[in-house]
């Protein structure tokens, strides 16, 4: 039984279902299907000849270097003939094991004691499923052993025997799990994903280790093959939502999909909007609250990003530490972060509509400061802002793209020296160097870096209003970005969810959070909540 279960999951990893879109709903095909590249569109099935299998895979290999062809002897006399064929770039560089571990699983012995093997009893042996040391799999057609090779699988031909074995032996070096560089907390786990699909289910599974947790897969692409999942609780997400999931994800196995970006781009409701519509995290602790919350993560093989489906404004408040930390600080974190989005989204804006068209608001001795300290600038308060805020933007990208060790002292260095030289070269005005700082800083309060993009961008059409109309210029870009949020969908979901239509009790776990004592009784949205006698809470 054992050695069944384990065959079955080889089988699985070496050739994952993928999604195939029938009668206007999805599902799973019942057989095993894969892609032919077009050398092995018209392949053959695996001969009972190895000279003619041989051939073959030269043929489709040529040119292909780090592709081995190994040939052994085994039998009586050493009289029958073996080849094994792996790619050198993907497995150890040791594949004598495969061959001597085949030999003693068909006769108990070691390989040179292996006189009675003969081609026939390998057939009868490994088809009939015969115990073995690890996991393997028989393959009958050519187009398969192609892709496996290609996968990090040595296989195994036998003379006279019409079948190849499979080991799977993949040896690629992998980044170990560590704490996400672009989430890091003060408390909480450390935990973040790798570029391994594989580990980071791995360790979804192990945080929610419940049959309610369901993981499906499609291959995607003609070249790279690229294995993507995605999670959900069953019990716990809404059928419409993961429907409309599946609708929209169907066919995108045709493409290839080198990173989760591409899944984005394919589910996405508005390809335009600069407000992202799912959420980004390494993070294995927030991946499992959104799961438990009704939420879909999207894992995508060699890149640690999850997406998060679909995601809401209100979810880009908050942070994974909030859970972690006491309520009254929680709550004024998320009060600070709410002013943080005012401040990056409208201060540069309110400083230009204040300072142009609307001076009398300001009291007089701010007023006085303001305009000494503007005396001698020939631009107006407009194309000052504008000067100041691209050149701050210039040194942000620049200390992102720069190498890690001088990054961030060149943006220090950069933002110093730019605006002492702006103000005594009378280019801007102390306030206006104040009010760009101050902007920044704000922006980089945002805990999610896509939404932060989001600000920044509307940041720029903000101004002109302002410029343009003054305090009812800012009004009216106000109210069409309101317009636009609550138009905007997120994998058909309203975007200002919880927000409009409003909710008071979700409230608690917006703009303050009430204590997890209370929380955990009645949660937000579908979070699960499993109290100590193992049953949902119904509260």
């Amino acid at each position: 039984m054992a050695v069944h279960r384990t065959r079955n999951r080889l089988r699985a990893h070496l050739a994952p279902r993928r999604l195939v879109v029938a009668a206007g709903e999805s599902r799973f095909a019942g057989k095993e299907e894969r892609r032919l590249t077009p050398q092995t569109a018209k392949a053959p099935a695996v001969s009972a000849s190895l000279s003619s299998n041989r051939a073959f895979l030269k043929r489709v290999f040529e040119n292909c270097h780090d592709i081995s062809f190994d040939h052994w002897s085994y039998g009586a006399d050493l009289g029958y003939e073996a080849l094994s064929v792996y790619c050198r770039t993907l497995v150890p560089e040791d594949r004598n094991p495969y061959v001597k571990q085949t030999l003693h699983d068909l006769t108990g012995l070691d390989s040179g004691a292996a006189a009675t093997a003969t081609p026939s009893a390998v057939g009868s042996y490994f088809q009939s499923g015969g115990v073995a040391k690890q996991g393997f799999a028989v393959v009958r057609e050519l187009s398969e052993v192609v892709d496996l090779v290609l996968q990090g699988c040595v296989v195994l031909f036998f003379d006279q025997w019409d079948g190849a074995l499979v080991y799977h032996a993949p040896e690629i070096e992998k980044r170990p799990v560590s704490e996400p560089v672009n989430e890091p907390v003060v408390h909480g786990p450390r935990e973040g994903t790798v570029e391994d699909l594989g580990k980071n289910l791995g360790l979804l599974r192990q945080r929610i280790p419940s049959s309610d947790l369901k993981i499906e897969w499609i291959s995607a692409g003609r070249l790279s093959k690229t294995s993507i999942a995605f999670c959900y609780l069953e019990p716990v997400v809404a059928p419409d939502l993961l429907a409309e999931f599946r609708r929209r994800i169907a066919g995108l196995e045709r493409y290839d999909v080198p990173e989760t970006s591409y899944v984005e781009d394919w589910i996405q409701d508005s390809a335009y909007s600069p407000f992202p519509q799912f959420r980004y995290t390494e993070r294995t602790d927030t991946a499992t609250a959104a799961l438990m919350e009704g939420k879909i993560a999207v894992l995508v093989d060699h890149t640690p990003s999850i997406l998060i489906a679909p995601a809401y404004l209100v979810d880009f408040i908050g942070s994974s530490e909030d859970y972690y930390v006491r309520t009254v600080y929680a709550s004024m974190i998320r009060l600070l972060r709410l002013l943080a989005f005012s401040i990056a989204l409208t201060l540069p804006s309110i400083y230009i509509a204040l300072s142009t068209f609307h001076s009398e608001l300001i009291p007089t001795v701010l007023l006085l400061a303001i305009l000494d300290t503007r005396e001698g600038i020939p631009f107006s308060a407009f194309v000052e802002a504008l000067i100041m805020e691209i050149s701050f933007e210039l040194l942000r990208e620049a200390g992102i793209r720069l190498p890690r060790p001088v990054g961030p002292a060149v943006s220090i260095v950069g933002a110093l020296v730019i605006g002492q030289a702006a103000i005594m070269a009378k280019i801007a005005s102390p306030i206006m160097v104040i009010v760009v700082a101050l902007t920044g800083i704000a922006s980089f309060a945002i805990p999610n870096y896509g939404m932060g993009i989001a600000l920044r961008i509307l940041r720029f059409p903000y101004m002109v209003a302002a410029a343009a109309l003054g305090g009812f210029g800012l009004m009216i870009a106000m109210l069409l970005t309101l317009l636009h949020l609550t138009s905007l969908h997120t994998l058909g979901q309203p975007y200002l969810t919880s927000l409009a239509p409003f909710r008071w009790k979700d409230m608690r776990d917006i703009v303050v959070r009430i204590p997890l004592k209370q929380l955990l009784r009645s949660p937000r949205s579908r979070r699960l909540s499993i109290p100590s006698n193992g049953r949902k809470d119904p509260g």
